[in-house]
């Protein structure tokens, strides 16, 4: 079976410290990977490699396609979508425009971006597309109260929702979240793993999360890696990782008090 995403001999260096050393990673279709270790594992940067927004050395492939030599736009292209922590989307624009805009990578004419959003420019059924699929997922999403709304308007949950909502619209086959919990509340992350089991099942797209809630991560992956100072210390069963001895120091120390009263 071709693997979703496969990296291979990742690296990268800033100022002479070695962030990255030699990381392997597979991902196999449908499947939830998750991704753990202490500040300063190479986590996020391990991600800006594989989306080429750091140039890492090594190789990522998706699907079976290489796709090292090229730009962050074309990897998105190739398949490959990424959520970051901040949830990175325009204030000043409406849920619905946002995920139409979202949606624009898979138009057939990338130039009608701006066309599309103000009803311009001769492509009535490319924009008539570009607002069904929004409205689509606007209804999956539990969103419809939200959808004339402005982003800098939502709370953090929500934007974390149509964030994820518009990574459904883009439909791609492998996914990248970057602390997808990070500053909402409690209950808006208990109900975060069934939204991202949603999301898989709706793309049928594989997921590597990078999560620092313990409890969601280890209920929501399938394997999960270990980073520590960028290289990959333990994978398999999370159950079995979060077990061995060099990731509970890694997060503990050696202090076998501090180790003991872990449980």
């Amino acid at each position: 079976m071709t693997a979703a995403l496969q990296v291979r001999g990742m690296g990268i260096s800033f100022g002479g410290v070695r962030a990255l050393d030699g990381v392997d990673l597979d991902v196999a279709p449908g499947e939830i990977v998750g991704l753990i270790g202490p500040n300063g594992a190479g986590k996020t940067t391990l991600f800006d490699c594989i989306s080429g927004l750091a140039p890492g050395e090594g190789s990522v492939a998706v699907a079976g396609r290489d796709v090292t030599g090229l730009s962050p736009h074309a990897r998105a292209h190739a398949g490959l979508g990424r959520s970051f922590q901040d949830a990175r989307m325009f204030s000043s624009m409406t849920v619905l425009d946002t995920l139409r805009v979202a949606g624009e990578r898979n138009a057939a004419r990338r130039p009608s971006v701006i066309a599309t959003l103000l009803g311009l420019g001769g492509v009535p059924e490319q924009a008539k597309a570009a607002t069904d699929r929004a409205l689509a997922v606007v209804q999956q999403f539990g969103l419809g109260a939200y959808r004339d709304k402005l982003i800098g308007e939502l709370s953090t949950g929500t934007r974390r929702v149509v964030d994820l909502a518009g990574l459904l619209v883009q439909r791609p086959s492998v996914v990248l979240l970057d602390e997808p919990s990070s500053g909402i509340a409690q209950r808006e992350a208990e109900a975060l793993g069934p939204l991202l089991r949603q999301v898989r099942d709706e793309l049928g797209c594989a997921m590597v999360v990078i999560e620092h809630d313990m409890p969601l991560l280890l209920g929501l992956v399938d394997r999960l890696y270990a980073l520590e100072t960028g290289r990959v210390i333990a994978s398999g069963r999370p159950q079995d990782v979060v077990a061995d001895e060099r990731v509970v120091r890694s997060y503990l120390g050696d202090d076998p008090a501090a180790i003991e009263r872990s449980g």
